[in-house]
């Protein structure tokens, strides 16, 4: 049986509801959906996708640091739109991080998100 430990960090939003944002459980590491939301504001780092996306996996490589990992070792990501027409923008910036080396993913169009953002993108990484 594996042993689950939480995972934390200071320099992401704190949870607004009842869940870890990290799970560690054997050697893999569940990361909750990450917003597009400042650690230090607590507010959306921009009004656009662009912003939004890049302050979510900014979020996600803080949770990865705080287990031991980078973004080399997600394997899995899950990317909620708002509207799929936001696609090729967020593709843009998850391109800019992730680059020839990405990790499977599937994105899809949800009906509303958290504090009325326009993405949030959730991992599963391999810890070494």
């Amino acid at each position: 049986m594996y042993e689950k430990k939480i995972i934390t960090s200071d320099k992401i939003p704190q949870p607004i509801g009842p869940y870890s944002v990290g799970v560690a459980a054997g050697n893999f590491l569940f990361i909750s959906g990450q917003l597009g939301v400042r650690a230090d504001t607590g507010e959306p780092a921009t009004d656009e996708i662009r912003g939004q996306t890049r302050q979510a996996i900014l979020n996600l490589q803080a949770v990865l640091e705080a287990a031991g990992c980078d973004l080399r070792h997600v394997v899995k990501t899950t990317v909620f739109l708002r509207d799929m027409n936001d696609f090729p923008a967020m593709n843009e910036i998850y391109a800019e991080f992730f680059g020839e080396n990405s990790p499977a993913r599937s994105a899809v169009q949800v009906a509303k998100l958290p504090k009325g953002l326009a993405v949030e993108i959730e991992a599963i990484a391999v810890i070494p």
